[in-house]
């Protein structure tokens, strides 16, 4: 009379089996072992990028009005801005957010274009960071809210050093006036100045 074998007692020959195929064909543990290491691979340098926390990106670009004549007129005060002058007419210093910044800020117009720049800049490496002009913000204020009403002024070339960003035409600086060093790739700031308004040089 045949027998059949329980869900139970059929275990441990299943068991028996399975170890025989790995010692016997190691490939199966070393390709596992392949598919994790893979893994890790792709979420420490293209899902988190940790790597760039250890790598620099520096950067030292002139000033865009090198050379020029201070205006005595502030941005967005009169239409008598001669072009080839320059003024500066914002200021700040960057705090930290989610990653130690330091550095200043500055918005220099010679009439025809303006440029926001960067002074000594210094934050940690990250991927995807953007520079922004956020609205309705300041510098502290919750990292949700800083990406709700921006002008993007596009890739941050360095996360240390002198850099020059040049603002769009017609940009509200009296209401885009705080500058945020943002990752779009975690949602939030790495550093953030808020720019005040400085007195006209005569």
């Amino acid at each position: 009379m045949s027998t059949t074998l329980e869900p139970a007692a059929a275990r441990p020959g299943i068991v028996r089996r399975a170890r025989r195929v790995v010692r016997t064909h190691p490939f199966v543990t070393t390709g596992g072992t392949l598919v994790i290491g893979a893994l890790v691979v792709w979420l420490v340098f293209f899902v988190f990028a940790f790597h760039l926390l250890f790598i620099d990106d520096k950067v030292n670009e002139a000033d865009p009005f090198a050379g020029a004549s201070p205006s005595a007129t502030a941005l967005g005060t009169s239409p008598e801005i001669a072009t080839g002058s320059a003024q500066e007419t914002h200021r700040g210093s960057f705090v930290d957010r989610s990653h130690p910044s330091s550095g200043g800020a500055t918005i220099t117009t010679d009439g025809s274009k303006i440029f926001l720049r960067f002074e000594e800049l210094r934050t940690d490496n990250g991927p995807d960071l953007f520079v922004y002009l956020s609205a309705g913000v300041t510098a502290t204020s919750p990292s949700g809210e800083l990406d709700d009403d921006f002008v993007d002024l596009g890739k941050l070339k360095g996360n240390i050093g002198s850099q020059n960003y040049e603002v769009p035409s017609g940009t509200d600086l009296a209401k885009y006036k705080t500058v945020v060093i943002w990752c779009r790739r975690f949602a939030t700031a790495f550093g953030a100045s808020d720019l005040t308004a400085t007195a006209v040089r005569s």
